[in-house]
């Protein structure tokens, strides 16, 4: 069929067609844009999930839900070698200069800027050739203890202060968040804490892998009673399926039942995987309606784009030593493992290869579902390392990094 109407959108953090099976979570959410507005408590939230399931996606729509109750909102995304000072600080800036461009001189909003100026000189080293741009003298003792618990909730508070003095609301989000390290967390969980104790108008939603939950409960001892933790997984199969209908019948499309059902079970509701097998399903059926004929012609085009895009970036980072821990972790299979088992199929002692599993949970490649018990965080990875490394290796050398 005609290529350019293809409506599927196969992508990191791409829209899908149609976002289904969310919907709790988007109520939920706009529950809680509304509460933190009328200034009643309620808690931030931290979307946990897998790779592929939407959360990128479900982060731009809350945004967006944000902005329309006219919230200001920043989007920043937390990679594996870049401080939060220095993710948080350009954004604040553009949000303090836009509540200083409002009609009337305030002293709420000239001491936002004067704190982020203090903030901005203990933290520099994190933020390379920035230039804050701020003519404007720090505002001393605040924000410059050079402890980032402290400063980062001095800072926080006087841009919540700032946006109070406006009638301005806040929101702040944070995708993969799991790559924060526990200094990081620890204190932008105190900062949201303090915020919340008196009620700002200021409110973080985040995203991350499923260790995240954990991590956040080792930074700091309260984090399960200052956020919800939603969960965002596969989708079930009336909603997998829709994920494909309603995309094709707004085109003049149809699916037969068999072609739905084959590739609900083949991507086991994941949508980043539904949006691909649509797409290259799409791009294979001659005619309506898409057959399971289609579906089954399209399996090869699909496994070679996800083995050279989403299953392959994820592996070249990789050494080859964790190479192996994963590969004997797909031997057993897609489930959780005993890490016990997992160095029996390598022929190892368990604590030589706990470097390597804590290594690899950093990377955000696998988490540990339950105490000894390790997954991987993308899913049908254990499919792709047995199409990409066919023979299981056993390494005696495995405990020398």
């Amino acid at each position: 069929m005609d290529r350019v109407r293809n409506p599927f959108a196969p992508g990191a953090g791409t829209p899908p067609p149609a976002l289904v099976g969310r919907e709790e979570i988007l109520n939920d959410a706009q529950v809680t844009i509304a509460r933190v507005k009328a200034g009643r408590p309620e808690k931030s939230f931290l979307l946990i999930g897998l790779r592929g399931v939407g959360k990128t996606v479900l982060l731009n729509r809350i945004q967006e839900m944000a902005e329309s109750a006219g919230y200001r909102a920043i989007f920043v995304e937390a990679p594996e070698n870049k401080r939060l000072p220095a993710l948080l600080i350009p954004p604040l800036r553009q949000i303090l200069l836009a509540l200083d461009r409002l009609e009337r001189v305030n002293e709420y909003v000239k001491r936002g800027l004067r704190v982020l100026k203090s903030f901005t000189i203990k933290f520099k080293p994190d933020m390379g050739d920035f230039d804050l741009g701020l003519d404007i003298d720090p505002e001393l003792g605040a924000a410059d203890s050079g402890d980032l618990e402290i400063d980062l909730s001095e800072l926080l508070f006087a841009v919540a202060q700032a946006a109070a003095a406006r009638s301005v609301h806040i929101a702040i989000f944070i995708d993969e968040m799991q790559y924060l390290n526990e200094d990081e967390l620890s204190a932008l969980i105190m900062a949201i804490h303090k915020v919340a104790q008196k009620k700002m108008p200021l409110l973080l939603v985040g995203a991350g892998l499923p260790q995240l939950v954990g991590l956040t409960g080792k930074s700091n001892s309260y984090a399960e009673r200052l956020f919800n933790f939603p969960t965002v997984g596969p989708l079930k199969p009336p909603d997998a399926k829709n994920a494909l209908r309603k995309p094709v019948e707004n085109e003049g499309v149809k699916f037969r039942e068999p072609a739905l059902d084959e590739i609900a079970r083949v991507t086991q509701g994941y949508p980043y995987f539904l949006q691909e097998w649509g797409y290259h399903t799409w791009n294979i059926a001659n005619a309506s309606p898409i057959s399971l004929e289609d579906v089954r012609a399209a399996h090869t085009a699909v496994i070679q784009r996800l083995d050279e895009s989403f299953f392959r970036v994820r592996f070249d980072r990789l050494t080859p030593r964790e190479k192996d821990y994963l590969r004997a972790m797909a031997e057993l299979g897609p489930e959780p493992h005993r890490s016990g088992d997992i160095a029996d199929v390598l022929g190892v002692g368990v604590q030589s290869v706990a470097p390597l599993r804590s290594g690899l949970i950093k990377k955000g490649m696998i988490f540990s579902p339950a105490h000894g018990d390790t997954a991987f965080t993308v899913p049908l990875f254990d499919e792709f390392m047995k199409r990409i490394m066919p023979e299981m290796k056993r390494r005696k050398s495995l405990s020398r990094r």
